[in-house]
């Protein structure tokens, strides 16, 4: 008061005007009913779409985990294209932005997923680059640098017009950069993927945008605690980065493996969604699912960080000898669930 020489009356009411001036707005249930119902961002898939009640949420963060080769790449440049695509055929018509922390990215792949998935938009060259001039993407390969993407990635959402970023992966720079056997990298590491959840979560709602991640795989030391478990259980396979982590993500998909050809895709986090399993396979045009409705299954839904996944071994080889097949049975598809 004696600072801004105004009396106690006078800077009460200054004080309620700048409270009521940086105070967040009141949000009623309907109200973020009616926006969950309108900002939805497709997947294509019906299935999926269905158990999402329209699509991944936008404003939020959802998280595709699972081993190597199971597709978590596919969907995201399946999901990149369809971003792009008009809103009166389910996408954002928006930019995308892409982090790649892997060098996995294939524009390639990206033309082929959407020629093959929608040729009646991408019959024509003009079209096919305009889609993919439309996706900016950003090779980062230290933690470093993207945590310095992730924090001036405003500018960028603003100017590209962006309605979708996908980081590619969230777990792969992290894990190659601490080694949590030793003293304090833990914590470190902790605080570093804090920051990163911290600041993903910003933009996701600064900008109403659908966040897609994807996450690694690690090995859980330790019976899983189910019924589906043997006493010779010492480990399972789950998502990396921990159970803190698990909790920064709003929805979290597990892709798995079923044998060489098939794979699953397990909703084992969502506000919204029940815990299900759909059949998936990865073909020309991306990510097909089997069928139209979720699959009966003996799985049950558990801690989201300490989900059990199932990965491949091995795989059968055919062979010929004198003219007489034989396979060879080199491993299989499991967990340790």
């Amino acid at each position: 008061m004696h600072a801004a020489q105004l009396s106690y009356q006078k800077a009460s009411v200054l004080l309620q005007s700048v409270s009521k001036a940086i105070a967040p707005p009141l949000t009623t249930a309907l109200e973020l009913w009616k926006q969950h119902s309108d900002s939805c961002l497709s997947t294509s898939l019906p299935a999926l779409d269905k158990l999402l009640r329209g699509g991944l949420p936008c404003g939020a963060i959802t998280e595709v985990t699972g081993p190597s080769g199971c597709g978590k790449t596919q969907l995201c440049l399946m999901l990149s294209v369809l971003a792009t695509l008009p809103k009166k055929l389910g996408g954002l018509d928006s930019s995308v932005i892409y982090i790649d922390t892997e060098s996995a990215f294939s524009a390639e792949r990206l033309v082929e997923i959407a020629q093959s998935r929608f040729p009646e938009c991408f019959s024509c060259k003009e079209r096919v680059l305009q889609m993919a001039g439309r996706v900016h993407v950003f090779r980062e390969l230290t933690c470093q640098d993207v945590l310095n993407r992730l924090e001036r990635l405003e500018e960028d959402i603003i100017s590209a017009g962006a309605g979708l970023l996908i980081l590619d992966s969230v777990a792969s720079v992290v894990r190659k950069e601490f080694d949590t056997t030793l003293s304090g990298n833990m914590m470190h590491r902790s605080n570093l993927l804090g920051h990163k959840a911290t600041t993903i979560k910003y933009l996701a709602h600064q900008f109403n945008i659908p966040v897609v991640l994807t996450n690694q795989i690690t090995t859980h030391v330790g019976p899983l605690g189910s019924v589906l478990s043997s006493p010779m259980d010492s480990g399972f396979v789950t998502a990396a980065l921990g159970n803190m982590w698990s909790h920064c993500v709003n929805t979290r998909f597990i892709v798995q493996y079923v044998d060489e050809h098939q794979r699953q895709i397990l909703i084992a986090k969502s506000p919204v969604a029940p815990f299900a399993v759909l059949n998936y396979t990865i073909q020309k045009q991306g990510i097909c699912i089997d069928g139209n409705d979720s699959q009966e299954t003996l799985y049950k839904g558990t801690d989201p960080g300490l989900q059990p996944i199932r990965v491949r071994t091995g795989f059968n080889l055919s062979t010929t000898v004198h003219d007489k097949t034989q396979v060879l049975n080199l491993g299989h598809c499991s967990s340790t669930s």
